[in-house]
């Protein structure tokens, strides 16, 4: 929990590691700590667990549970550790924010609640409920517009940031750039902003933003973390070159729906047992699986080895 008391060290590349389940549909907590140790000999900057990426919406509570317990253990204190713990259902959101709380996260990640479509204020009162109930708990909001149906505007996150301090940061998974930019307007340069759109995490690093949280470090985790670092040093050359390198991998990750295709990747090279998607996610079709191994022969310069 070193990192819960300083929320801004949590910074640069934040891998949302898939949940793996077994060739039946079982959490495969053995994978999933295999794959965070893998993360992290490949030099990720911190670790989340249950965004889009993670299928929390096709787990029990449960499920989730054990599963952030089990990364939290095998992260320890080396990385900041920053779980999904939103649910449409403000009771389950409450319940598993006190088990990551409890079990050592350094933040929560809150998605927008999905499919209700609620108003602004609406928004508003989700998020202030949540950080009156954990104030010493840094909150970070996940906005997705594409999976929720609803879009938290810059004008709530700063009224929410201005209100409660363990409200820190957002995550934004949005392509509308100027998003980004009016909630970093809105809210100054103390408001962590991770970008969750794969082509947008450098250009964001240019406005001030915090880092981000990509599914391609899934594939690729030395490469997203080190087009963060190339930025910091002042290397913008190699940032660049890293960035255009890796848009053969942030294709490969939309083939089909993520995390789909990720995991038959991670499968395929026995970073994990099985490709395993939960329904209504299907394991990519033949054809998916052709374009997949093109563009993996295409990104195969920044693919990260499997050994460490």
């Amino acid at each position: 929990m070193k990192f819960r008391d300083d929320p801004h060290r949590i910074k640069g590349s934040i891998a949302p590691v898939i949940t793996p389940f077994t060739g039946d549909g079982a959490l495969d907590e053995d994978s999933l700590r295999g794959l965070i140790r893998w993360q992290l000999s490949q030099g990720s900057h911190g670790i989340s667990l249950g965004g889009s990426t993670g299928e929390p919406s096709a787990q029990t509570t449960a499920e989730r549970a054990r599963a952030i317990r089990a990364a939290a253990d095998e992260i320890g204190d080396r990385v900041p550790f920053l779980p999904g713990t939103g649910s449409a259902k403000l009771d389950e959101t409450l319940e598993l924010t006190a088990i990551a709380r409890d079990a050592g996260a350094d933040a929560a990640l809150i998605i927008t609640p999905y499919y209700a479509r609620p108003t602004q204020e609406a928004l508003y009162q989700w998020y202030a409920t949540v950080a009156r109930e954990f104030p010493e708990l840094p909150l970070v909001i996940y906005n997705v517009p594409s999976r929720t149906a609803v879009d938290i505007a810059p004008a709530t996150v700063g009224r929410l940031f201005r209100d409660f301090e363990n409200l820190v940061g957002i995550k934004e998974t949005t392509k509308d750039f100027e998003h980004f930019s009016h909630v970093l307007h809105e809210c100054g340069p103390e408001l962590l902003v991770w970008s969750g759109i794969e082509l947008l995490c450098l250009p964001l690093l240019a406005l001030g933003g915090a880092g981000f949280v990509s599914a391609t470090a899934n594939l690729a985790p030395a490469a997203v973390a080190g087009m963060y670092e190339a930025f910091t040093a002042g290397d913008l050359d190699r940032a660049r070159r890293l960035h255009y390198q890796l848009h053969p991998l942030v294709e490969l990750t939309f083939v089909e729906t993520n995390p789909a295709p990720v995991k038959w990747v991670l499968a395929e090279r026995g970073l994990i047992a099985s490709p395993h998607v939960r329904p209504p996610l299907i394991t990519p079709t033949e054809p998916g699986q052709d374009k997949i191994r093109a563009l993996l022969a295409a990104g195969q310069d920044v693919l990260a080895p499997v050994e460490p």
